[in-house]
């Protein structure tokens, strides 16, 4: 293959387009996956100090594989085809750190690509590293003992969310095309909230979690969700038609994704706002960020509709309960890396500055082992959980959306997310239901932040939810490339 037709002068053009239209020019030539590569490279180097994202890279092994993709004839050249990704370091990258931000695990690197990894590296994309995560995940700040914090694009002082926060701050500041992460509580969603990206939590058993660590057991499995974070709502139904479907090593997935051309219009899609879930003070930005969501599907044919759901109440305790009763780790032994540790000699050693561990890590340690005393109530809120799972989808039907916030706020200053960390049921209830969530921004706020909702579907609307996902980007947002100060 000759040399494309691209040039240097179009790389800046190139982090501001969707991930999509970048594989179209490269599968076509127009493109050539080097100067891509090099050109997101480039972006990374000069925005990840500022940010701390990406935390290992492997761009000597990119700039190499997109060298080979040169010659890759035309009717060979899959649906990625040289687009510059990153990955949630939870997810497995031959030959890169995943140390789940545990000490115990400072120099441990996968052996092989998780599935979803070897999948989008299969249609064609080039792995540029890995990003930040929270020690062992389950928290919505972004910060570890081995790579420190990462920091929000749109305001450093800010987080980027968790716990695939270095995944929405890298495609938000442009340094790649898409990015890779995983959600059980809203790891993918409040990332993409906070940093005013796509983010697309897929169906319960829909993406397989193969090579992910922490390991979810077959229950926990079906409420762990793998998924893509993007620029663009298209491109996130692009990854998740090369990384959906069965991988025959994963039990909890089997289920299956197809693709659809996006809806004409609305019409027979009912919407059901819900701008609270009736426990916590939502700010009157996000509760109008719903309702700007909710008039513009209106005027584009939707049906509005409007249901009580008073289980939500209980949304935080439900997905506690679910999620314990589903899983078989304890979150003392994964931070010990397979040995158990004492939380509360682990706080005593950090007031004298000995711990290896986070404070975020430590606490929710001890919040696991209460979770786990108290049988008789956990088993009263699984039962709630099932029923409304049930009130949900019998309230929306195959056609309907809920509308939600993904957070009672838009991202808060670091070390803040404590005052209203119960606040993050917002997104986890939808986890232990299992239902298709699609994640978009609508607006900035005052002060420059990013505001997004949550479109959430039924059991296997994928499809649906990114389509009316897809009418709130084109009507209310779009992808804006964020420029860390």
């Amino acid at each position: 293959m000759s040399p494309s037709m691209s040039s240097v002068s179009d790389s800046g053009a190139w982090l501001d387009r969707p991930a999509w239209s970048l594989a179209a020019d490269t599968r076509s030539g127009a493109i050539d996956p080097v100067d891509l590569v090099q050109a997101h490279i480039a972006r990374i180097e000069a925005v990840n100090p500022a940010i701390n994202a990406l935390v290992s890279d492997r761009f000597t092994a990119a700039r190499r594989e997109a060298m080979r993709l040169r010659s890759v004839p035309p009717p060979l050249r899959g649906p990625l085809f040289g687009l510059p990704i990153s990955a949630k370091e939870f997810l497995g990258v031959a030959g890169m750190p995943q140390t789940g931000g545990i000490a115990a695990r400072a120099h441990h690197t996968a052996a092989t690509d998780g599935t979803v990894v070897a999948r989008m590296r299969a249609a064609g994309a080039i792995v540029l590293g890995v990003s930040n995560v929270p020690e062992g995940g389950l928290w919505m700040e972004t910060y570890n003992t081995i790579w420190g914090r990462t920091r929000n694009p749109w305001d450093r002082a800010r987080t980027s969310g968790g716990s695939s926060g270095g995944e929405g701050a890298l495609v938000a500041a442009g340094a790649v095309a898409l990015g890779l992460g995983s959600d059980i509580g809203g790891s993918i969603r409040i990332p993409a909230a906070f940093c005013g990206v796509a983010g697309h939590k897929p169906t319960g058993g829909l993406v397989p979690n193969t090579g992910h660590f922490p390991p979810a057991s077959p229950d926990a499995g079906r409420f762990l969700c793998t998924g893509p974070i993007a620029r663009t709502v298209a491109d996130l139904r692009l990854a998740l038609s090369v990384i959906a479907g069965p991988d025959g090593a994963d039990p909890a997935c089997t289920r299956s994704f197809s693709p659809t051309q996006p809806l004409p219009d609305l019409r027979g899609v009912r919407v059901l706002p819900m701008p609270s879930n009736g426990s916590m003070w939502v700010r009157p930005v996000m509760r109008q960020a719903i309702q700007e969501a909710t008039d513009v599907l209106q005027a584009r044919g939707a049906t509005v509709v409007h249901a009580e759901l008073p289980r939500l109440k209980k949304a935080f305790g439900i997905w506690s309960a679910m999620l314990s009763e589903a899983s078989d780790e304890r979150y003392d032994v994964i931070l010990g890396d397979g040995r158990p540790i004492s939380p509360g000699r682990e706080l005593l050693a950090m007031l004298a500055g000995r711990s290896q561990h986070s404070l975020a890590g430590l606490l929710l340690t001890l919040g696991d082992k209460l979770a786990g005393s108290l049988p008789g109530m956990a088993r009263s809120l699984v039962e709630d959980g099932l029923a409304l799972q049930a009130e949900l989808e019998d309230a929306l039907g195959p056609r309907g959306v809920l509308l939600h916030p993904p957070y009672s706020r838009p991202a808060p200053r670091h070390g803040d997310a404590w005052r209203t960390a119960t606040d993050a049921a917002c997104t986890a209830i939808f986890n232990v239901l299992e239902s298709p969530v699609t994640v978009v921004r609508t607006t900035f706020e005052s002060r420059g932040l990013p505001v997004g909702v949550q479109v959430v579907g039924c059991r296997g609307a994928d499809a649906l939810t990114l389509d009316v996902a897809e009418v709130l980007e084109a009507d209310l947002g779009g992808f804006v490339r964020a420029e860390p100060a």
